[in-house]
């Protein structure tokens, strides 16, 4: 994955944080599948999602109601997510 746009930037530290947060192995930001379903082929739970969610909480300033837990199955549907919460603070 090459780091390009905004949302390109935000999926790739999601991928860093969940290496760093869920002690990951075998896996790089560069080559973590932002597509990868992260409950089935990665083996997340909600509590593994929560403590991710803190974490960009803290960084972007962007709360991710866990209310949407659910739908956020992927690095990319949660960067987009993100990127759509600070367009919103923007505007």
């Amino acid at each position: 994955m090459q780091a390009g746009s905004n949302t390109d930037n935000i999926t790739l530290r999601i991928a860093e944080i969940m290496i760093d947060e869920l002690k990951l192995e075998d896996v790089t930001p560069e080559t973590f599948d932002p597509d990868m379903d992260l409950v089935d082929e990665v083996g997340i739970d909600s509590m593994d999602l929560a403590t991710v969610a803190l974490v960009l909480r803290d960084e972007y300033a962007v709360r991710i109601d866990e209310d949407d837990y659910p739908k956020l199955t992927t690095i990319r549907l949660i960067a987009t997510y993100i990127q759509d919460k600070l367009d919103s603070a923007a505007a």
